[in-house]
């Protein structure tokens, strides 16, 4: 099989839960139209949870905020996939009584089987594992608490895209969300380089509980010399955070035009300054 790719959707889930409940979900496995061989696939359900301020996903350790794992129940945890077409997998969670309330979190993820693959005659390659997250809440006595700790928009730059970043906590017990409105126009024109029609400069970032996020993002289409105005907007745990600069994009070949050329102009009126005084001396 050539192309023994695929597509998982959603790539992450929202879900409510009631302790004693029983929910059923589902996910979508797509093997696309230019796939000349059934897909077939394996499912697992995983941990999920963060390490650092990066965020490094962490796939393997199991938590408090992870127990959902136990919890979770694919009804057919292996199947097929033909060409050009979707599957619908359903999956359930069965809550305990006296699930603790506040965030659990899983990775449903989804992968090439490939002991199936093999009995089908078929080269596994480019094979890739994705994941859907599930992001629960257990209904019950709930913290909400963060704390927008950064919020850093660069005064100058001598690269673009300009990166923007911010650092966020959550000292609560369920995930939240941050939002982020991002306004960019010339400094000296005013006109408006984003939002556009295509990006309207609004984006989020699920924070964890008990964790703080370095986030960071990238301004691109930005001229590659010049002053632009740049504003971001942090909405978060009940606190909006802005800043605005005026940040210098300056190239760094163009610092180096400007030092040699200052220093050619040194250099020519140390020149003209020496001639002078010779001359001078000369008819004295």
């Amino acid at each position: 099989m050539e192309n023994n790719s695929f597509t998982l959707l959603p790539m992450s889930q929202r879900i409510s839960l009631e302790p004693g409940s029983v929910y059923t979900g589902k996910i979508t496995i797509v093997n696309p139209a230019d796939a000349t061989e059934n897909f077939s696939y394996k499912t697992a359900i995983l941990p999920y949870s963060v390490m650092g301020e990066d965020y490094t996903a962490d796939l393997a350790t199991q938590n408090n905020r992870s127990m959902i794992v136990d919890w979770i129940k694919i009804a057919e945890p292996v199947g097929g996939v033909a060409p050009n077409e979707s599957k619908e997998v359903e999956f359930t969670i069965t809550v305990p009584e006296n699930a603790p309330a506040g965030g659990q979190y899983a990775a449903i993820t989804v992968a090439s089987n490939d002991a199936m693959q093999a009995n089908e005659g078929v080269a596994v390659q480019n094979v890739f594992e994705m994941a859907s997250i599930i992001y629960a809440t257990v209904a019950g006595q709930t913290v909400h608490e963060g704390e927008i700790l950064e919020n850093n928009v660069p005064g100058f730059s001598t690269v673009t895209p300009v990166t923007l970043s911010a650092l966020v906590s959550n000292d609560g017990n369920v995930h939240e969300d941050a939002t982020f409105l991002i306004k960019v126009s010339n400094a000296f024109t005013g006109e408006v380089i984003l939002p556009t029609e295509d990006d309207d400069g609004i984006y989020n970032e699920v924070i964890m509980p008990e964790s703080k996020k370095d986030i960071k993002r990238n301004v691109s289409n930005l001229p590659g010399i010049g002053v632009i105005k740049i504003s971001q907007t942090i909405y978060y745990s009940g606190d909006v955070s802005t800043v605005e600069k005026n940040v210098i994009i300056c190239p760094l070949w163009f610092i180096v035009l400007v030092l040699v050329t200052l220093a050619s102009i040194v250099a020519a009126v140390v020149a003209i300054v020496k001639k002078h005084k010779k001359n001078r001396n000369k008819y004295v």
